[in-house]
């Protein structure tokens, strides 16, 4: 299993910073946004290939502000168009997985509303997909929606695609659920993977040992169980007090974690 950590996550005054920071941390990758122009990603491609760093997944942007599960049509279609520079992004970077939020339940949008409407822009978005050789992967966020593993993995069967999947946020379900029991439903729809820590006696998200809840061992056990070998990528708040020790430490904590020593 590799290693990732999400851009954001990482210290330094600039991207090239960055990338070194990350692999002197013992990081095999680094998820980025998406990039607008072609211009932008050859070059994050050449700084990531010149710090020995692979580009392993795009978070995709607009998906909260502009959510495909939108009322209005525009706004799904910006967010469709935001899809596009993601995939677009990865494939030039050599990314395989671009990470989306399916949609946003909110007082204007049911939850059915939101089921059928992200599936219907997804949809258009899939042929994208499958001619640049990519995956979509749906994380499992707080937007009230697809909450349960079961509906979760009858969402993702419904596109009767194999390009999209599911982007598992460990510390995301801890709220309201078991992540190994998630891991197991979805099982190999799985194609990418998300940690952070969380505090469920407290309700808050933590660094991922210290003060965290959750049963790392379990959670490892069930992803060997799914046949899981991809990406672990970290997705945690730069410490400022000692922003590259606690670089560090993620890194130190996660190897714990895949070897199953927490």
């Amino acid at each position: 299993m590799k290693k990732g950590i999400c851009i954001g996550s990482v210290p330094g005054g600039n991207t090239e910073a960055r990338f070194k920071n990350a692999k002197d941390a013992g990081f095999d990758g680094v998820e980025i946004g998406p990039l607008g122009t072609q211009e932008q990603r050859l070059e994050i491609k050449q700084l990531a290939d010149e710090n020995d760093i692979e580009l392993c997944s795009v978070m995709n942007g607009k998906h909260w502000s502009h959510p495909l599960s939108d009322a209005d049509a525009t706004v799904r279609e910006e967010s469709r168009n935001a899809v596009v520079t993601s995939l677009e992004t990865a494939e030039t970077i050599g990314a395989d997985t671009v990470l989306l939020v399916a949609a946003v339940v909110n007082p204007n949008t049911t939850y059915e509303e939101a089921y059928e409407r992200s599936q219907e822009e997804i949809r258009k978005l899939i042929p994208i997909a499958q001619e640049k050789g990519l995956t979509i992967a749906i994380e499992n966020v707080w937007n009230k929606f697809l909450l349960s593993p079961m509906e979760f993995a009858k969402y993702l069967d419904e596109f009767e695609s194999e390009s999209v999947s599911a982007y598992f946020d460990v510390g995301n379900i801890v709220a309201y659920g078991f992540p190994q029991h998630w891991i197991r439903s979805l099982n190999s729809r799985i194609s990418k993977v998300h940690v952070k820590g969380f505090n469920s006696n407290e309700h808050r998200f933590t660094y991922l040992i210290d003060e965290c809840t959750i049963d790392w061992n379990e959670v490892m056990s069930a992803l060997n169980d799914v046949g899981y070998d991809d990406y672990m990528t970290a997705e945690l708040p730069v410490d400022q007090d000692d922003p590259e020790g606690t670089l560090n430490k993620i890194s130190s904590d996660m190897s714990k974690i895949i070897a199953g020593e927490v």
